[in-house]
């Protein structure tokens, strides 16, 4: 037998599971899920497992955010860094908005059993990737450039943000300290040293999947079976923000930056699942929604990811019929980037 039938096949899992929707955040989730149903006692073996797989939560979380810190280039500036203010912006603003009319209107807990933090959390963040991806096929560099901003609203801080402003939890100013400053040094480290901000990029997938199994790993099937139901309507519902998104964004562009990458953010983030475990840590009082907004929130992802892609397409199609008659071809290929 030759040296290359020895070879042990590179199954290469962290690729494949990147390339199932949501993969890297629904895989871990329901492995951690099953074994917390079925084994729970085996994440209280003690040691480096329970620090890691159970515990190991806040620690995963600080370092996700110096990476997400890292991501934000100072040196995006014009119209790159109007577009991923504006794109946070209006994600912020909408978000808050409907989780306070949740809350006016049905009280704390919230719509269809979807609590108003829950509401916040899923519509004031973004699928970063996904953004990306949508930007190569239906924007421009502008647009791309803009995800050093945008990217700001992938972690938890712009809901930790909204709670303590609004009212709908009490977020204690260290709390919001301590999660600016793992931000802080990963925006000061990656605009210093393009490898760390490279190394930051790599590491993104692995620390994903493990912060996703301490989430999971506090909850049970039973959970994500009643948030079913509850975590499509909240996806469809963030899904259908695109609309408002798209309208919004391009009455604040120049006629000639105008495109369809504004419903590009009618998404909720992957991440967002770890949000509701960041709000429990900051306010302990809420930890009795986790388990249930965590399944929510990733059930949402899902939904978003899948019908994102077609409302973009769509608007991108309808923009471009009304371009015709305004640019010439060659005009609009100027602004468009394929």
């Amino acid at each position: 037998m030759n040296d290359s039938a020895k070879e042990t096949k590179d199954l290469d899992l962290l690729e494949r599971m990147k390339k199932i929707p949501g993969g890297l955040v629904i895989i871990p989730l329901v492995l951690a899920v099953l074994i917390a149903t079925f084994f729970p006692q085996a994440y209280q073996i003690g040691g480096y497992v329970t620090a890691l797989f159970y515990d190991g939560n806040s620690a995963m979380m600080g370092f996700f955010l110096i990476v997400c810190g890292s991501a934000i280039n100072i040196k995006q500036v014009g119209m790159p860094l109007y577009k991923g203010v504006t794109l946070t912006a209006v994600k912020f603003v909408v978000g808050v908005a409907l989780g306070l009319a949740v809350g006016a209107l049905c009280g704390p807990a919230g719509f269809l059993g979807i609590t108003p933090f829950v509401w916040i959390a899923a519509i004031t963040n973004s699928n970063s990737s996904l953004y990306i991806s949508l930007s190569s096929q239906f924007g421009n560099a502008t647009d791309t450039g803009a995800i050093s901003i945008l990217s700001l609203n992938d972690g938890p801080f712009f809901t930790l943000v909204a709670l303590g402003a609004t009212g709908l939890a009490s977020i204690p100013l260290n709390s919001l300290i301590a999660t600016l400053v793992p931000l802080l040094i990963g925006f000061i480290w990656g605009n210093l040293d393009a490898g760390f901000r490279k190394a930051c990029a790599t590491a993104q997938p692995i620390v994903t999947f493990f912060m996703t199994i301490s989430i999971g790993a506090k909850t049970d099937i039973k959970t994500i079976i009643t948030a079913g139901a509850a975590g499509i309507i909240l996806g469809l519902i963030s899904a259908a923000l695109a609309v408002v998104f798209f309208f919004i964004f391009n009455l604040l562009l120049p006629r000639k930056e105008r495109n369809a990458m504004g419903a590009a953010i009618g998404t909720t983030a992957l991440n967002s699942a770890m949000t509701p475990a960041a709000v429990a840590e900051a306010d302990p009082s809420m930890a009795q929604y986790t388990d249930m907004a965590t399944a929510q929130c990733a059930t949402a992802s899902i939904v978003t990811l899948f019908l994102c892609p077609f409302i973009v397409a769509f608007f991108d199609k309808l923009m471009q019929k009304r371009q015709a008659g305004i640019y010439s071809s060659e005009g609009w290929a100027h602004y468009k980037v394929s």
